[in-house]
Formats: C-alpha cells, sequence, structure tokens
C-alpha cells in the first residue's frame, strides 16, 4: 500500500511538471510566431510601437495570470492528494476494525454453540432430577405412612408397658409395706440393732455412730469456716463410717479434712482441671474425680497416689457416681453428651450412652443396675447399665436439672433445677411425691448440688444468697437457714451419721454445721 501510495504522489508531481512544460512550451511557441510579425511591423509601422507594447504588456499580464491558475491548481491538487491519503489511512483502520469485529463474531458464535450445548445438557440433568425427586416423593410417603403406624404401635406398647408399671408399683408398695410392718415389729421386740444392720445393706455392724442413723439433728451453728480451696469449690463429700470431709476444688487440689478438728488429714495431688465432682467408693479406699481437664481421676485413699486416669470424655466431666453395690463399677458424664461406665478394676471404659441432651448429675440406683441422670433439658432418665437403653425418663423440671441425690432407702430421688424447684421422686413410679421451694433460695449453677439426710427426713440446698436451707420432707416446710457464706452455695453434704453438714460456696470456703 506505501508503494502504490508514493508512485501515485510521483504520477502527480510529473503531472504537474508536464503541464509547466506544456504552458512554457505554448508560451515558447506563442511567442516564437508573434515575434515575425512583431518584428516585420515594427520596422514600417514605428507609429504603431506604443500600440503593441500594450499588447504585449496585457499578453505578459495574461501569462502572469496563467502562471498563478497553474500554481492554484497545483495547490489544490496537494490539498486533493493529502485527503486521499487521509481518506486511505481511513478506510484501513476501518478494514482492521470490521476484520476485529468479524473475529470476535465469530468467538460469540462458537461461544452461543458451546452455551447452548450446554443449557440442553443441563435441561437433561433437571429432567432427571425431577425424576428422581419424584421417586423420593413417593418413597417419603410411604416412610411417612411407616412411622406413623410404628409410633401407633410405639404409643400402645409403652401405655402397656406403663400399665405393667403401675402393677409392679403396687406390688412393690405392698411389700414395702410389708417389710416396714416387720421392721416394726422387730423393734417392738427388742431387735433393733438387728434390724439397723439390714437397712439396704448400708448401715453396716461396725459403722461407727449408727445411732444417729435413724433421727438426723438438724445443725444450727457453724464449727468450722475452712478455707479450703482458691477460686471456688464445687464438690464434697464424706467418707463412709467416718467424719472425714472431702473436698475439690477450682485449683486443681482435693483435700481431705478431720471435720472434728477442722485441719487438713492429707492431699491429693495429680489432677490437672478444676474439680467438677467427687465420689469414694464404699469400702473408702479410693477416691474419684471428675475434672474440666476431660478426665476422671482415681486415687489411693490410704497412700494418697493416682490408680488410674481415666480417659476417654473429649469435654469437660461434670459428674460421677460409683455403685452402691460393687466399688468396681464408675458412671460419669461429660459434656460431649456421653455417660460412660467404666470397670475401675481394668481402668478402661466398657460401655457408653449417647444422648442428645448433656448430662449435668449423675446416680447409681440402690441395686447397682440403673444408672439415674439429670440433664440440660429438664429430664430425669434412667439408664440399664448393662446394655445403655434408656428406661425410663420424666420431665423433671422446666430448666435444666443441677443435682441427683438418692435417699438412703433407694425409693426417692432429689432432683434440683435451675427454676429454683426442688422435686422427690418416687423411683418406682417416677411420680413426683413431694416439691420443696423457698422465695429466698435460688440454684447457682448448673452443678448445684443438695442433698437428703441419712434418715430421709430432710433435704438441704444451697442458694445464690449465701444461704443453706433445710426442709421436712414430710411437712414441705423449711425447717432451718444457715447463713454464714457470703458467696453463691454451690453443693451441700450430709454425713452418713447424721452429723455433720458441710457447704461449700464459689469464694472456696468450706462450712462444717452442727
Amino acid at each position: 500500500m506505501a508503494k502504490t501510495c508514493k508512485s501515485q504522489e510521483e504520477i502527480a508531481n510529473d503531472a504537474i511538471k508536464n503541464a509547466l512544460k506544456a504552458l512554457r512550451k505554448r508560451h515558447l511557441l506563442e511567442e516564437a510566431a508573434h515575434r515575425p510579425a512583431f518584428e516585420a511591423l515594427s520596422r514600417p509601422i514605428a507609429s504603431q510601437g506604443s500600440e503593441w507594447k500594450e499588447k504585449a504588456e496585457s499578453l505578459q499580464l495574461e501569462l502572469q495570470q496563467c502562471y498563478k491558475a497553474q500554481s492554484r491548481l497545483s495547490e489544490q491538487l496537494v490539498v486533493e492528494v493529502a485527503e486521499s491519503r487521509a481518506l486511505k489511512a481511513s478506510v484501513q483502520v476501518k478494514e482492521t476494525a470490521i476484520a476485529e469485529m468479524q473475529k470476535e463474531l465469530t468467538e460469540v458464535r462458537e461461544e452461543r454453540s458451546q452455551l447452548k450445548s450446554d443449557l440442553e445438557q443441563k435441561i437433561k440433568a433437571l429432567e432427571l432430577v425431577m425424576s428422581e425427586n419424584s421417586e423420593l416423593k413417593a418413597q417419603l410417603e410411604q416412610m411417612t405412612t411407616k412411622a406413623n403406624k410404628a409410633e401407633a404401635e410405639n404409643k400402645m406398647l409403652i401405655d402397656r408397658w406403663m400399665l405393667e408399671k403401675m402393677k409392679d408399683a403396687e406390688r412393690l408398695n405392698e411389700a414395702n409395706a410389708l417389710y416396714e410392718d416387720m421392721v416394726q415389729r422387730l423393734k417392738a421386740s427388742g431387735l433393733e440393732q438387728l434390724a439397723r444392720q439390714q437397712v439396704d445393706g448400708i448401715v453396716r455392724r461396725s459403722e461407727e455412730g449408727a445411732e444417729f442413723f435413724l433421727e438426723s439433728s438438724i445443725p444450727s451453728t457453724c464449727k468450722y469456716r475452712l478455707n479450703a480451696h482458691e477460686g471456688g469449690c464445687a464438690a464434697i463429700l464424706f467418707e463412709y463410717n467416718s467424719s472425714r470431709l472431702i473436698t475439690g476444688g477450682q485449683d486443681r487440689s482435693v483435700k481431705v479434712w478431720d471435720t472434728n478438728t477442722g485441719t487438713v488429714s492429707s492431699n491429693l495431688h495429680g489432677c490437672l482441671g478444676s474439680v467438677l465432682d467427687l465420689t469414694i467408693t464404699h469400702d473408702n479406699r479410693s477416691v474419684i474425680a471428675a475434672s474440666s481437664s476431660n478426665n476422671l481421676y482415681v486415687w489411693d485413699l490410704n497412700s494418697g497416689r493416682v490408680r488410674h486416669t481415666l480417659t476417654g470424655h473429649t469435654e469437660k466431666v461434670c459428674a460421677v457416681d460409683v455403685s452402691k453395690v460393687s466399688s468396681r463399677h464408675v458412671v460419669s458424664a461429660a459434656y460431649d453428651r456421653t455417660i460412660k461406665v467404666w470397670d475401675l478394676m481394668k481402668g478402661y471404659c466398657t460401655n457408653t450412652i449417647i444422648f442428645h441432651s448433656n448430662c449435668n448429675a449423675l446416680s447409681f440406683s440402690m441395686d447397682g443396675q440403673t444408672i439415674f441422670s439429670g440433664h440440660v433439658d429438664g429430664n430425669l432418665r434412667l439408664w440399664d447399665i448393662q446394655t445403655g437403653k434408656l428406661l425410663s425418663e420424666v420431665a423433671a423440671h422446666s430448666l435444666a436439672v443441677t443435682s441427683i441425690s438418692l435417699s438412703r432407702n433407694g425409693n426417692v430421688v432429689l432432683t434440683s433445677g435451675r427454676d429454683n424447684l426442688h422435686n422427690l421422686f418416687d423411683v418406682r413410679s417416677l411420680e413426683v411425691c413431694g416439691t420443696l421451694r423457698a422465695s429466698g433460695n435460688r440454684v447457682a449453677s448448673n452443678w448445684s448440688r443438695s442433698c437428703i439426710s441419712p434418715d430421709d427426713n430432710h433435704v438441704a440446698a444451697g442458694s445464690a444468697d449465701g444461704s443453706v436451707y433445710i426442709w421436712s420432707i414430710s411437712k414441705g416446710d423449711i425447717v432451718s437457714t444457715l447463713k454464714e457464706h457470703s458467696s453463691s452455695v454451690l453443693c451441700c453434704r450430709w454425713s452418713g451419721m447424721g452429723k455433720p453438714l458441710a457447704s461449700a460456696d464459689k469464694n472456696g470456703i468450706v462450712c462444717v454445721w452442727t
């Protein structure tokens, strides 16, 4: 294209040069043609010289005008050549743009074809999904129908089971009535010691202080105020057949106290987290602590050494209890929504129960075959220790259950809840046989522990205002309010000998009441 433009420019220049040459040639020809005449005329006719001179000047002027016209034509030709070049450049740019647009158009057409193909595939996939959805809906309707039938059958079976359970409860009530009548007769005949040795297999011949069992004293005086733990004390218990008190706190320590002198007898070390609950075997050989470190720790009480560290929970362990029949089996609950059964002889877990609601409190039944559990959803549940199956459940509280305590005869279970109520349930029928409350009593935490007195006549529970309330079970009234703590009371525990009563608060203070 550059070569073409250059040749045209040369052609234009050549044309101008040729035009100038033609004009000059014409001028020379005209000048040559007129020169003889002019010379001929100038000789004979001298008088007409001025006229010819004027004509020559006019011709000269005409020639100059021709030159000017030639110059204008040349300039016009240059302008037109420049415009031609500009137009050619514009045409070239537009041709390039047209080529790019054609290329883009081709790409767009190809993309449209691909999108059309993808759309057809997705339409086919959607039709397949809709077909599968229709089949699933049909299957869901069938499963719903089966579930409704199963639910109706389950309800019928539960009704039958409850009827059988009520019959069993009536038979148990009759047996208990006969047993109590027999005990009364034995007492009347002077065989009170024999009856005392056989009450549920718990009060034994060698038990010191057995004279306090039949009637626990109502405490009124704080005998000792112990600075037990830093950061709070959430777990306390008494040894069996002894007045020694065991406490566990936020400072990761477990201490054994002599309540007769108010001094520390021994310290149990090795726990790596806060102690949230404690239990002890009935031979007083082992103490088990539930810890926020996700583990359970088992100490030998005589040597003070850790016998086992039970691992398996994935969240903090908040409750623990040991079987009342065998010192071998332990049950624990953690905030990983599991309840685990442990064998202390082997040192590992033998069964795990998984449930949707976290458990806050645990207790074994008197025969060691059933576990009572209190949950965050407010329900009390009963589990078979061998199979791990749920035997029964009842809505115990409107808010979380914080404590479970079994009576000495095993017929009544005490539950406390964040709704500030303390309910007594008949173990045989799981019906409420008493509700204890007080206007100033407020449960302080999810692990606030209450207790029943050894003679099964009174209930003690701490409050967020620092008071300890004591109720009469038979009357349902408050018989005493103990005030010594300056912070929320987290747990209370009665000695198995009937006295003393111990309570612990959030500041780590333990009060011993007599």
